[in-house]
């Protein structure tokens, strides 16, 4: 048999028979038709505004969504003096030192080194961002800078 649109048919069983209800009592769907008796949800156009009241202890229960998480890196601020109280004159300061010291948190991604301090050692900052007094300090002392950011 060829296929046309005269013999086209659904696969079987992919068509249920919905039930028919208030058809009598021999259909077990009969006079209340499963809706049981009385009341809002047993009337026509009931249950429109049911949904209001019922959510109303939930979303109660539910936790407060307080403030947001912002998507940019947040930079740390560590001031110059401590520092050169953690660090010994010729040594090399980079976010790593810095973590290992616990000068900064460990989920540190970008510190900044503000003023706040004497600069009275020799050291070698990189991949640091920093104010510009604080270049100016570092370089006065003979410190150095690589990659350096501001």
């Amino acid at each position: 048999m060829s296929l046309s649109l005269h013999t086209l048919k659904s696969a079987r069983g992919a068509r249920k028979k919905t039930r028919r209800i208030g058809r009598g009592y021999g259909s077990g769907r009969a006079k209340t038709s499963g809706r049981g008796t009385k009341g809002q949800r047993a009337r026509t156009g009931g249950r429109n505004r049911l949904k209001q009241k019922g959510i109303r202890a939930m979303l109660l229960g539910f936790p407060k969504q307080r403030g947001f998480t912002s998507h940019f890196v947040e930079t740390h601020a560590i001031r110059i003096g401590r520092i050169m109280e953690s660090f010994n004159a010729g040594e090399q300061v980079d976010l790593q030192q810095l973590k290992k010291k616990q000068l900064v948190s460990s989920r540190a991604i970008s510190v900044k080194l503000v003023g706040g301090g004497l600069v009275d050692k020799k050291l070698q900052f990189v991949g640091l961002k920093a104010t510009a007094a604080v270049k100016a300090a570092v370089e006065k002392a003979g410190g150095s800078w690589a990659n350096a950011k501001t």
